[in-house]
């Protein structure tokens, strides 16, 4: 098999970090990279990421990924804007600008919107639809800015919330961030759209 080389940038917050998982490979990062060395991919994996990050610091990281030229850059923002009721316009807009300048740069971009974060176990069953609905707002938002600027959206809140409220042990022990297995799974759903857009700038590059 004929390899091709990879720069992978994972930016935006805990969860593109990997916080709440046993070890380092079992974060989202590595377990990306070892499904696209699967497929035939050398991967240059490089996690901006910062715990805490809301879609406003998106803007840092960008900065920080544009000197390493990334071929892909996956982006996982939102439960942060959500816990602290940033406008979902306002996270939205912060969003755009970060994938305007990392497509302008040659980066192609998937764009994983906010968490479904009722499904977090300390939210109180009565305030779960209302939490629902606030996520849906900012996910739509998302969805429609990163298309617009020319992005992959990975629609993965719903099957992965789904995948959480079933099996507890997802949870890591704060019952907040994903588990080694919680990452796991996350990574299951997030791989196709990660794949395809990698073979899709190989073959690219290949005409």
């Amino acid at each position: 098999m004929v390899r091709t080389a990879l720069r992978l940038a994972l930016l935006g917050d805990s969860l593109a970090f990997g916080t709440g998982a046993a070890r380092p490979s079992d974060a989202l990062g590595p377990r990306l990279t070892r499904v696209l060395a699967d497929d035939g991919f050398d991967v240059d994996l490089h996690v901006l990421a910062v715990p805490g990050a809301v879609s406003g610091d998106l803007a840092a990281q960008v900065r920080r990924v544009l000197p390493l030229a990334a071929d892909l850059a996956v982006v996982v923002v939102g439960a942060n804007d959500l816990a602290r009721f940033v406008p979902a316009q306002q996270a939205a807009a912060a969003l755009s600008a970060a994938v305007t300048a990392l497509r302008a740069a040659g980066t192609d971009v998937v764009v994983v919107p906010a968490p479904d974060m009722s499904m977090v176990p300390f939210v109180p069953p009565a305030l779960r639809p209302l939490v629902r609905g606030a996520c849906g707002v900012l996910q739509q938002r998302q969805a429609e800015v990163a298309l617009a600027g020319g992005a992959t959206v990975a629609a993965v809140a719903a099957e992965v919330a789904r995948a959480f409220v079933t099996d507890p042990a997802l949870f890591s022990g704060d019952r907040f961030h994903p588990s080694s297995a919680g990452y796991g799974r996350i990574a299951e759903v997030l791989a196709p759209y990660v794949l395809t857009a990698a073979r899709a700038r190989r073959d690219d590059a290949a005409a």
